[in-house]
């Protein structure tokens, strides 16, 4: 891995990684625009992974995303727009909720679940009665939203249930030619899916878990939400049990348990990677010491789970984080990645 292609060395800190993309000109972002205008599907970077945006409203184009990723039809599409002004082109029934957060969070990396205008194509909403609204805080998306004027319809741009790209390396490693354009627009500086908020019903319900926390959400809101787990029915991008998954086995470990562990694989001819938290360093195995801070962990996780899954370890072994609020979006992913969540 290196710089140059947009890559991650595993184990640095935020600080020492660098935007590494070429510059998006005018020319490739017109260029952008063109193709989603004729039915085109562009891969482009947000703040949170990258997207495999095509016009939210072009059916055929929306198939290709689907074909693209192997992703099944029932998988509602997140529509990503240029400013919160355009909310009322695509929901109805807006609550005061809704208007709260998206001037609090706006562009950022948060999704709104509402109710859909009727015209909206079933395809971007699974066929439910419900639409996922978001605007993006990535100069490149931005740009590219503005000059589109339209929704864009973006799920991650990779093979559907594998693990989100954070550099346009990751996505042309995955899709190869799938995408009709790919523009490179560095590291994503988040690294994790944006939080989801179903504002459909009586009470606010966080169905994905972001890098906005419950706490500041319900400041902005001044009421409660109710945390991943609570019933619900609406479906939403990543709630799989398993999603974001390496084809290398992925097992969350205890830190007390994670050396006896990491030796008795070994002792069967086992090679397996760690990813630590605790200063722990496999003496048969690769380790990459994970930062201990949550932003930054989130900012490294599918760069490093992606190196780790190279075809050289037989298992990766990642060290529980700690179970609290601010841990909540790596835990979802890399509880989900391993299979392991229980929904």
């Amino acid at each position: 891995m290196n710089h140059a292609t947009c890559e991650r060395h595993a184990g640095n800190t935020r600080r020492e990684m660098k935007q590494a993309g070429r510059k998006n000109t005018q020319e490739q972002i017109s260029r952008a625009v063109a193709l989603l205008r004729t039915g085109g599907v562009v891969a482009f970077p947000t703040e949170t992974v990258y997207g495999l945006g095509a016009d939210a409203t072009n059916d055929a184009a929306l198939q290709r995303i689907f074909a693209i990723k192997g992703r099944p039809a029932d998988h509602p599409l997140i529509v990503h727009l240029a400013a919160s002004r355009q909310i009322e082109d695509w929901a109805r029934d807006i609550p005061a909720a809704a208007y709260a957060l998206a001037e609090r969070f706006w562009p950022g990396p948060l999704t709104l679940i509402l109710r859909r205008r009727t015209w909206v194509s079933a395809l971007v909403t699974g066929g439910q009665e419900t639409i996922g609204l978001r605007v993006p805080a990535h100069p490149v998306a931005a740009e590219l939203l503005s000059a589109f004027g339209g929704g864009v319809a973006a799920p991650s741009a990779n093979r559907f249930g594998r693990i989100s790209p954070t550099c346009a390396e990751h996505v042309r490693q995955e899709l190869d030619d799938g995408p009709d354009l790919i523009l490179d627009g560095g590291a994503c500086r988040v690294g994790i899916e944006s939080t989801i908020i179903d504002l459909t019903g009586g009470n606010p319900v966080i169905l994905r878990p972001g890098g906005i926390l419950p706490a500041a959400l319900e400041a902005a809101m001044g009421q409660k939400v109710a945390l991943p787990g609570s019933p619900r029915t609406v479906r939403v991008p990543g709630m799989l049990a398993s999603h974001y998954a390496p084809a290398t086995p992925l097992r969350l470990v205890d830190a007390v348990v994670l050396p006896e562990l990491a030796a008795s694989l070994a002792g069967k001819g086992k090679r397996a990677a760690v990813m630590a938290l605790s200063g722990y360093r496999s003496a048969t195995g690769q380790t990459v010491a994970m930062p201990p801070e949550p932003s930054a962990y989130g900012y490294d996780l599918y760069a490093v789970i992606r190196m780790l899954d190279s075809g050289r370890h037989d298992a990766i072994l990642v060290e529980t984080p700690p179970q609290t609020e601010a841990w909540l979006a790596v835990n979802d992913r890399l509880q989900r990645a391993s299979g392991e969540y229980s929904e």
